[in-house]
């Protein structure tokens, strides 16, 4: 049954996908605010866009903020959230929408990182030469060439060898995408294709589109509050634990869901007209979050309810995907971030000095040799909307767990908050003045992320449902563990791209969706993209022509 506006949508997980189906259907189906209700088993929207005081605040010396992850946008791939964007009033000025917030920060301090790749010795690296050979051009031009279905479940290991994964361009690929050598050669085939704009400024990152502040704050609270204006029903700490459906595989739709929250285990039964929007799985389910003098737990025994929620379904349908290829192996999915919060000048002062980036315009900076593959950005200040006066952050994340680091001889999975600052410090190399003062004013907290890259994990056809599955009558499922054909996931344009397609496919809405960009049918894009390839050199777009264009960039 196509929803109407008397029919009631329950969402389940309050992420961006859920949030942004709600958002269209508001907006071009009609649908009343009222009758959208969500259920989320934490105690705030978002989902993985997060952004907030530090969770571990009673050890902490000072005040403290925390991003679990950073999201670089682009312009030409980013179109159902730009759509999405254009909608919602920003909170600092209601007469223009976030997308126009967005458009009119890009310019004013557009990125041009002058110190992506850092060596071991503390020079900074060429990052223009990727380090290409003739070899590495014909694997790539290989996998780009097959066919998925002739890719499979096969690894980024099996179309390279050992050296293209020491060149510079895989250091700068990975790390902006937080790819590892085992994951899908399918997905980095679909990244490679999404992203072929961004080949030649790769190593500046002259394309990344930031936000004002971090995303919850400058994305999540504007669509939160514009959601609250139109009566949306929001019901935190409530976990869904089963879905009850009526049919087969021709013709079936959902009758009930099983819920537990403060006052135990209940059923919402679903009306004839009412429908289900689901989030499956979770890229950060299971978070722990440690301060200064305590290190994080590993949690492997699923204690958040997205991955067993979406394994239940998994066993009453066959074409409802395969969870157990994405959450496993842990040691393959996971790794850690760490914010700083610095209640003095010195480092940031410090790393402006050697970059020659002032906050907000040199994105990432890579040690590229060290053995956690560590890597940090120094956002424009204030990174958060309610940052205390004189406080300023860095977020970071390490790609290699369980190696031991290059100057406190401890993996960062086992470091305290002050380790990690020790290792960073080690890696910086300033003089002990600037780290004596960056210890006694700086608060780290860390996050353990156990499934932080399971969407990245190899896979065939079928371990990933549809949007809408086929006979589905009344649901849809959403998140970054949805099949959405030559989209890119670990994107919040992927999350925006299912939201769309579900509340448009529910709802009968005739609009189109936005099209998959395609970089290479711009034959400009696609000369830049194969001079970049061939001659071993991205050419960095000029800052300033980056501004003119209102250029793009990425997500992680």
């Amino acid at each position: 049954m196509t929803l109407t506006k008397d029919s009631h949508v329950w969402m389940v997980g309050g992420g961006i996908a859920t949030m942004s189906s709600a958002a269209f259907l508001i907006r071009d189906a009609g649908i009343p605010g009222e009758h959208i209700h969500f259920l989320e088993q934490l105690d705030v929207t978002g989902g993985s866009m997060d952004g907030a005081r530090s969770p571990v605040p009673a050890e902490q010396k000072l005040p403290a903020y925390v991003t679990r992850g950073g999201r670089m946008f682009e312009e030409e791939a980013y179109q159902c959230l730009w759509n999405l964007l254009d909608t919602i009033p920003s909170l600092e000025d209601p007469s223009r929408s976030v997308l126009a917030e967005f458009r009119e920060f890009y310019p004013a301090l557009p990125p041009h990182s002058r110190a992506r790749i850092v060596n071991p010795d503390r020079t900074i690296a060429d990052a223009s030469e990727l380090g290409f050979r003739p070899r590495d051009r014909v694997a790539l031009l290989r996998l780009l060439a097959l066919p998925e279905r002739v890719i499979g479940a096969r690894r980024i290991t099996d179309f390279f060898d050992e050296e293209f994964f020491s060149s510079h361009f895989w250091t700068l690929w990975r790390t902006t995408f937080a790819f590892q050598s085992w994951h899908s050669a399918i997905e980095l085939k679909r990244y490679f294709l999404r992203f072929t704009q961004e080949f030649d400024r790769i190593d500046t990152l002259a394309g990344v589109r930031r936000s004002v502040y971090n995303q919850y704050d400058s994305v999540i609270r504007p669509i939160e509050a514009w959601l609250t204006d139109r009566g949306v029903d929001v019901r935190f700490g409530t976990r869904v634990e089963d879905v009850d459906f009526a049919g087969d595989t021709g013709s079936r739709r959902v009758t009930a869901l099983h819920i537990r929250d403060a006052n135990g285990p209940s059923v919402i039964e679903l009306g004839a007209g009412d429908h289900a929007i689901v989030t499956l799985g979770s890229m950060t389910a299971d978070t722990d979050y440690a301060g200064d003098d305590t290190t994080t737990e590993l949690i492997l025994d699923k204690r958040d309810a997205s991955w067993t929620l979406w394994e239940k379904l998994a066993r009453k349908f066959d074409d409802f995907g395969r969870p157990e290829r994405f959450y496993g192996p842990v040691e393959e999915t996971k790794w850690k971030s760490f914010t700083l919060t610095m209640h003095a000048p010195d480092l940031l002062d410090a790393i402006e000095q050697y970059t020659g980036n002032p906050p907000g315009e040199g994105n990432l900076m890579t040690w590229h040799r060290s053995s956690w593959l560590l890597s940090i950005v120094v956002p424009h200040q204030p990174h958060f909307r309610d940052q205390l006066a004189g406080t300023s952050t860095l977020w970071g994340y390490a790609l290699f767990s369980d190696t031991p680091g290059d100057h406190t001889g401890k993996t960062i999975e086992r470091s305290t908050g002050a380790e990690i600052l020790d290792e960073l410090l080690g890696h910086l190399g300033f003089d002990e003045r600037v780290n004596a003062r960056t210890r006694e004013t700086t608060t780290v907290t860390h996050v353990q992320m156990p499934y932080i890259d399971a969407q990245f994990q190899p896979r065939e056809p079928g371990d990933r449902p549809p949007v809408v599955p086929p006979g589905a009558e009344n649901f849809a499922f959403v998140g970054q563990f949805v099949e959405i054909p030559e989209d890119v996931v670990f994107t919040v344009e992927y999350s925006a791209h299912a939201g769309m397609i579900a509340a448009y496919t529910l709802a009968g809405v005739d609009k189109p969706i936005p099209p998959i960009y395609h970089a290479l049918s711009d034959p400009a894009v696609a000369w830049r993209a194969m001079r970049t390839l061939l001659t071993d050199e991205a050419h960095g777009e000029d800052p300033t022509l980056a501004a003119a264009h209102d250029g793009p960039w990425i997500n992680r």
